[in-house]
């Protein structure tokens, strides 16, 4: 008898998710991850503080769940977008190139985001949670090497996939240092080229030197 009432009540509770996941990641590319509180979620989410408990008995777990959710979505995207038709008709610089812009743009427009998420995985103690998201980000890049790597041949390093994996954590390495680092570079961020586009041509530069690419 309670059959028909399932469903409604299971749809309310994914909306309700939905509008709570969503409402802490606006919050948290605004405020940054102290100023992401439970009450200013469920307000913006248009909820109750209690209904936010009900779900996660604290905002590390809300946190974990945005987190968890947020990679998966990355990987949904890098898996439609990125595919091994689409490597196999570019050439490796377009999608080294590609590579470098998207991830360029990504750090640079949600550096509060992406700063607060990186805040709050290196303090946290939950090694199930973090073993978890270092797995989701693993299979990523493999994910990503695996699509430049149609184009091992255009490689003359002596270990392609060694070299493409260093290349790509060289990337991150050197646009956390730009955009999600503390002092964000104050000393010297003026030498470097500020506008995208020239920042592309030089970390793609960077990356198929390494790579010793042809």
């Amino acid at each position: 008898m309670t059959t028909p009432s399932l469903a409604p009540r299971q749809a309310r509770s994914r909306e309700s998710e939905k509008k709570l996941m969503k409402a802490t990641v606006d919050l948290l590319g605004r405020l940054g991850l102290e100023g992401a509180t439970i009450p200013r979620v469920a307000e913006l989410a248009g909820l109750t503080p209690g209904a936010v408990y009900r779900r996660f008995p604290d905002k590390n777990a809300l946190m974990e769940r945005v987190i968890i959710r947020i990679i998966e979505d990355q990987t949904e995207h890098l898996q439609r977008t990125f595919t091994l038709e689409i490597a196999s008709k570019s050439t490796l610089a377009a999608l080294v190139e590609e590579l470098v812009r998207t991830t360029l743009v990504g750090y640079r427009r949600h550096a509060t985001l992406l700063t607060a998420l990186r805040q709050f995985v290196q303090g946290s103690d939950h090694r199930a949670f973090k073993r978890k998201a270092a797995a989701l980000e693993t299979r990523n890049l493999e994910h990503v090497v695996e699509m430049l790597m149609t184009h091992r041949n255009h490689v003359r390093h002596p270990d392609p996939k060694t070299a493409l994996l260093l290349a790509f954590v060289m990337l991150t390495g050197t646009l956390v240092e730009l955009f999600l680092s503390d002092d964000n570079m104050e000393n010297w961020q003026h030498l470097i080229p500020n506008d995208n586009e020239s920042l592309v041509r030089e970390l793609t530069r960077m990356f198929l030197s390494y790579i010793d690419a042809v």
